[in-house]
């Protein structure tokens, strides 16, 4: 990889915690329950399997018992999503991760545990979603893995709304991962952990893969360090 710890610790900087987002409404106690348990009800009762594609790979917020490599037809990642909260600022915006309509996606579908199962959705959701506005991104779809294909749980498909920012330049999307940081790291963070742990598991996303040399260049010229 072209994004190393070295480089991506430059992109690192302390940012204050600047607190919700007031422009969404966060999900209430009752909705954020009544959404688990729908898609518990939803589950009908079988193996529930959650499709990562992102950060969900290298930071699980549930108690996985399988995990198998998957694929998703008629999904591709894209950081398509403005935001100025978490991973980047209002001075400095940065763009989060999604599945976009078209393409196909591989990624890593994994098995919850039985026990629990409501209270691992209801954490997924807090985390993962969090705002009443952004509930419709999580869905059900189709993927496909060498032992069959399964009905898996994925969050941000199809993300809608004036924070989408879709077909934008790969260049420019260095130029925004490298610059972003926030309270919780920085997106050229986030990229290199998403990149790396995918190799790990054998996968590799040919766009993300030359996403990542760019911004490794970005970051280099940004600090004046040779390419």
């Amino acid at each position: 990889m072209a994004l190393t710890d070295e480089l991506v610790s430059l992109s690192l900087r302390l940012q204050a915690d600047p607190g919700p987002d007031p422009s969404r409404i966060p999900l209430s106690d009752g909705q954020l329950e009544g959404l688990a348990e729908r898609l518990h009800r939803e589950s009908l009762g079988r193996p529930l399997w959650v499709f990562a594609y992102g950060s969900l790979i290298w930071k699980p917020d549930f108690d996985a018992v399988e995990w198998r490599r998957a694929g998703a037809r008629g999904w591709h990642r894209s950081f398509c999503l403005h935001m100025t909260r978490w991973r980047a600022t209002e001075a400095q915006p940065g763009l989060m991760m999604a599945l976009d309509q078209g393409g196909q996606c591989n990624g890593v579908a994994f098995r919850l545990a039985e026990q629990d199962r409501v209270g691992q959705i209801r954490r997924m959701i807090r985390r993962e979603v969090g705002s009443l506005d952004d509930s419709s991104s999580v869905r059900w779809i189709t993927v496909e893995t060498r032992e069959g294909p399964l009905r898996a749980l994925v969050f941000w498909a199809g993300p809608k709304g004036e924070r989408v920012l879709r077909r934008l330049p790969l260049a420019t999307v260095a130029e925004t991962l490298a610059r972003a940081c926030g309270h919780m790291g920085s997106c050229a963070e986030y990229l290199y952990l998403t990149v790396k742990h995918l190799e790990e598991k054998g996968i590799r996303d040919r766009n993300l893969w030359r996403l990542q040399a760019l911004v490794a260049d970005e970051i280099k010229r940004i600090h004046g360090l040779a390419a």
